[in-house]
């Protein structure tokens, strides 16, 4: 069970469960944050590069980012940081595909002058065909053991 930084280490490894993406959903998404023609209308999105209806990348990252606060990597603690290291969209995510989440510690880092301590993460989403879609490295921060009296 972790529950504190000195619980982790170095090459644990996090999978998380599924999201099935829809149609609708996409279109939702993009509809309020990113209106591009690709992300909204088939027939445009077959104009474009992307051959097809594409979710946008930042619903992309909102669902990776679902699926990692869903998967508990560092326990009762809230994913927490100062920002994410190798964002990358790999492949456009389409409708029906059905994504989930590979995490593994890269990096731990005790703070010396606060109890928590750094955690790198890296996460990779796959669709169901296992195909890598985009990946993040957050910097996470997760609270020490407290120290007994």
């Amino acid at each position: 069970m972790i529950e504190w930084f000195e619980d982790l280490s170095l090459g644990m490894r996090f999978k998380s469960g599924t999201a099935t993406i829809s149609e609708d959903d996409i279109k939702e998404f993009a509809a309020r944050y990113d209106p591009q023609p690709f992300h909204l209308d088939d027939a445009a999105a077959k104009q474009t590069i992307f051959k097809g209806l594409a979710a946008s990348g930042w619903h992309t990252a909102a669902i990776a980012m679902c699926l990692a606060v869903q998967t508990r990597p560092f326990g009762p603690h809230p994913l927490i940081g100062l920002g994410v290291e190798d964002l990358r969209w790999l492949l456009p995510v389409r409708p029906g595909d059905v994504l989930f989440l590979e995490g593994e510690v890269v990096s731990l880092t005790p703070s010396r002058s606060k109890p928590q301590g750094t955690v790198l993460v890296k996460w990779t989403a796959y669709n169901q065909n296992g195909e890598a879609v985009y990946t993040f490295t957050p910097i996470g921060f997760v609270p020490c053991r407290p120290k007994a009296d």
